[in-house]
């Protein structure tokens, strides 16, 4: 892996070159391995969180791991083309526009004991900026190269929470066109729904159950790139002891594993049938 500036990332996806990098300030990572006509993404899955901030929030550690969605990238780490960011969503949320991407509460507490500076809050949003340079470059260029492109935006939530039983796998289709794009949303509802999980995991798939799929990442994409379809998927935290804050990583290598063929063949059926909507 290599550390890379802004502009050298920008400058490797025009030369459509292979490589593996984190951004030079270390708040996302950038795999491309081959240039295919789909993208994962895991926005959430970071959990540092620059010091500067530690003695002025009053959530904990475990306050910040508990909202945000670890081991997303670990499940789709093994693809081509893999972007994640690094940062916890408690500095600045990748999937919030930049105006509301800086909370100053989270969950019905108060996170910052002082409102932040304004030289802190731009040092968040030029990391958020920087994100979204590189996410209109790689979608611009796989749109470029195979017309259409679809986007795995993986996410997780707190189930435990919920007075009601709730899906394993959510699908927000709420901002997409699914009037083009329904049957692979539906597709992919089926797909995740035939995930066997360890240790007697009930395996379930809804769309628009628990979550809309409202996000900025999703949103941004869809705003800007006609040809592309993200689809915000969210796994229940059923791969981990959402109180305990362990992982159980027989679960999140079982997920890992069988993506490996079902994500695929969902994307090869995308590419093959929208193709030639173009």
């Amino acid at each position: 892996m290599q550390k890379l500036t802004i502009n050298q990332i920008i400058k490797k996806i025009e030369l459509e070159e292979t490589f593996e990098a984190v951004s030079d300030d270390y708040s996302f990572t950038l795999k491309i391995d081959k240039y295919v006509p789909f993208i994962c993404g895991a926005v959430h899955d970071g959990h540092q969180f620059r010091k500067t901030l530690w003695n002025n929030c009053l959530h904990t550690e475990y306050d910040r791991w508990f909202e945000e969605d670890p081991a997303t990238k670990l499940m789709i780490q093994s693809f081509p083309i893999v972007i994640a960011g690094c940062d916890s969503r408690f500095e600045y949320d990748l999937n919030r526009a930049p105006e509301s991407a800086i909370y100053t509460d989270a969950w019905g507490k108060q996170l910052w004991k002082s409102p932040l500076s304004e030289k802190e809050k731009e040092l968040s949003l030029q990391k958020h900026a920087n994100f979204y340079k590189i996410v209109n470059e790689l979608v611009s260029k796989i749109e470029e190269k195979f017309g259409v492109a679809i986007v795995y935006d993986m996410h997780s939530y707190n189930w435990k929470r919920w007075d009601r039983e709730v899906p394993t796998f959510n699908i927000g289709s709420g901002k997409i066109d699914n009037q083009r794009f329904g049957n692979t949303v539906e597709l992919w509802r089926k797909t995740l729904s035939e995930i066997k999980l360890p240790n007697g995991i009930k395996s379930t798939s809804k769309i628009n159950d628990v979550f809309k799929g409202n996000g900025y990442f999703l949103g941004f994409i869809t705003s800007n790139f006609k040809n592309t379809l993200v689809l915000a998927t969210e796994i229940k935290k059923i791969y981990c002891d959402e109180y305990q804050q362990i992982l159980f990583p027989e679960v999140v290598k079982s997920i890992e594993n069988q993506l490996k063929s079902k994500l695929l063949n969902h994307a090869d059926n995308f590419y093959n049938t929208h193709r030639k909507d173009v």
